[in-house]
């Protein structure tokens, strides 16, 4: 787990200590370790978190004869299996590091070494045999990498910091502001910055003096769906998340997981106690408000399969944390769950140095009640236009209306031909022929995986330093779930239906069946009470009126029915609260602060 950063330059322009500046800015990625490399036109580097090989894993790992070099993001889960089919090969090693198997798996087998791959990354290499900058990124998105054309050089990070640091404009894209207003997040590979934009999962670029050029390597999208029984799914679902487990278990630091005692980490937590004899360190937040605290499900969890358990509460208080989840974030994001993710990585770093988490099982496996909710109001026989047009609307904050309400004339004119329905559309089309609960569900592995739900363990765990890892995102099950005809995920009020009948021997009914709940923070009713104060001294200062984006009294209207009760705006006033901190950290300010102090920003809650 690291960060890395880099630019290939065509004019052969390269400014070592440019490369060093990108690395500065994202420590937090990897505080044990840093390098550089350039060469004639590139210069990459690495920010190293040490979990595997912690004494002679650095960062760049060059071949013996100096011209092809290698930094890494992430981990490489089978790199002990494709250590040994290339020492078959006759290729030696140095180290036990998995970025060395990178190294010679690139020289062995090209760029097609990407496709052997089980892991999460973001992985750069410069081959100067070719002259040749690579990026790519691995199959579900788990780690980030952002690009950015800027004259005569294009720039990589893990982080759009690490972009910005090497002093590219910063610019608000109008385009991508307009989609953050429907989805809450920026879809990619669109960011809130103009000219920089996410690297697509699964796929990489190959950057020369002709040219950049993206090359699409895994497809899941060309998946076909296959009739399946459901004492097979239960086979195939336990076999292949038992080893993907299994898989992630590898480290040399202490390790444990999130546990919320919801489905997916209590089911995490449960296989991991298959390949250890001691018992799991586990993680979790609880709220002082009985009404939306679900600890007691964490507990129950824990003491099911015998952890080494770790509680925090928290309150209010929490929402201090705002200004830095941004920054870390680097884009606004209406989704708060953010801040008890970060309390909680705070809290778990203390213990361990890497978790394993049940990040990906919503999504893959059909466990949001949207999904349930949709089809039972418009059924499943759809035709793929109909479905892409209403189910955009059941999933938007803002809808198009919506924001034409809301919008000043001038930002009105600007975003008069953006319609993100088109991006919806544009994601459904890709896959015709999955049934539409599949299209409902690769909408979300497509777009608000690596858009919202991957960035927030990324971001709010690599804030401390510490490494998550989330066995649900395995290449493999992924496949296996993208190819299970939707009613065996949901069917009528039940989500995760197959999955749910595959773990239920291990979880017990009652984890098994419990109400779902999202991890998140009764923000809505602090908006009405204690974080009133907050809300207005942001939405109706001069700063968030003098920028001209939005109608002053409908936004003031908004935050006035919310407090009243006559309505629940929670996920619009959130949103437009996470925008504004964000103009405020990456736009209004000259210089990014990592430990900019919330209340000179913000003011005091």
């Amino acid at each position: 787990m690291c960060g890395i950063q880099g630019f290939f330059d065509r004019s052969g322009d390269v400014n070592v200590e440019v490369c060093v500046q990108m690395g500065d800015c994202i420590q937090h990625r990897g505080p044990d370790d840093r390098g550089v490399f350039a060469s004639k036109f590139a210069a990459i580097g690495n920010m190293r978190l040490s979990i595997i090989d912690l004494e002679s894993g650095h960062q760049p790992m060059v071949s013996d004869d100096g011209l092809v070099a290698v930094v890494q993001n992430g981990e490489i889960y089978n790199y002990v299996e494709l250590k040994a089919e290339l020492e078959e090969l006759g290729y030696g090693f140095k180290t036990q590091s998995d970025t060395e198997v990178l190294l010679n798996g690139y020289l062995a087998w090209g760029v097609g070494f990407v496709e052997r791959l089980t892991g999460m990354f973001g992985i750069s290499i410069w081959d100067g045999r070719t002259e040749e900058l690579h990026v790519f990124r691995d199959a579900l998105g788990v780690k980030p990498i952002f690009l950015c054309e800027s004259g005569e050089r294009v720039y990589f990070g893990s982080e759009i910091k690490a972009i910005l640091a090497a002093g590219v404009e910063r610019k608000v894209s109008d385009e991508a502001l307009h989609h953050f207003l429907s989805y809450g997040f920026v879809p990619p590979p669109y960011t809130l910055f103009a000219g920089i934009r996410h690297l697509m999962p699964g796929w990489y670029v190959t950057i020369s003096q002709s040219g950049l050029k993206e090359t699409q390597w895994w497809h899941p999208q060309d998946i076909e769906t296959q009739p399946i029984t459901e004492a097979e799914f239960i086979e195939r679902f336990n076999g292949l998340l038992e080893e993907s487990v299994r898989l992630r278990m590898r480290a040399d630091v202490p390790f444990g997981a999130f546990l919320s005692g919801g489905l997916d980490s209590s089911t995490v937590v449960g296989m991991m106690g298959r390949f250890t004899d001691r018992p799991v360190k586990t993680f979790s937040i609880g709220f002082h408000d009985e009404r939306f605290d679900e600890s007691m499900w964490g507990k129950m969890a824990s003491e099911q399969f015998g952890t080494d358990h770790h509680l925090e509460f928290v309150g209010p208080e929490i929402v201090h944390k705002w200004v830095s989840a941004v920054y870390h974030c680097d884009q606004p994001h209406s989704d708060v769950s953010f801040l008890p993710t970060m309390r909680l990585s705070e809290l778990a770093v203390q213990h361990v140095k890497m978790v394993l988490t049940g990040d990906g099982g919503d999504e893959l496996f059909g466990g949001y009640t949207k999904y349930s909710s949709y089809f039972n109001k418009y059924g499943v026989n759809q035709s793929s236009e109909e479905f892409a047009e209403a189910y955009h609307r059941h999933i938007t904050l803002f809808s198009e209306e919506d924001k034409q309400g809301l919008y000043s004339d001038g930002q009105k004119r600007r975003a008069v031909d953006f319609a993100s329905v088109d991006i919806t559309k544009g994601w459904v089309n890709k896959v015709e022929q999955f049934d539409n609960i599949n299209k409902a569900l690769w909408l979300d592995v497509a777009m608000l995986l690596p858009g919202n739900n991957l960035v927030k363990p990324d971001r709010m765990a690599m804030a401390v330093s510490l490494e998550a890892r989330d066995p649900f995102l395995d290449k493999h099950l992924a496949e296996f779930a993208l190819s299970v005809p939707g009613d065996l995920k949901v069917r009528g009020d039940v989500t995760r239906y197959g999955y749910k009948k595959a773990v239920q021997d291990l979880l017990g009914n009652d984890l098994t069946y419990r109400e779902k709940r999202m991890f998140t923070v009764p923000i809505g009713e602090w908006f009405k009470d204690v974080l009133s104060g907050f809300t207005k001294s942001l939405l109706h200062s001069d700063r968030f009126m003098e920028r001209g984006l939005f109608e002053p009294e409908v936004v003031s209207r908004m935050v006035d029915e919310h407090e009243s009760g006559a309505a629940d705006h929670t996920r619009q006033i959130r949103l437009l609260l996470a925008l504004e901190i964000w103009f405020r950290l990456f736009i209004d300010r000259t210089e990014l602060n990592p430990h900019l102090e919330e209340e000179a920003l913000i003011g005091s809650i």
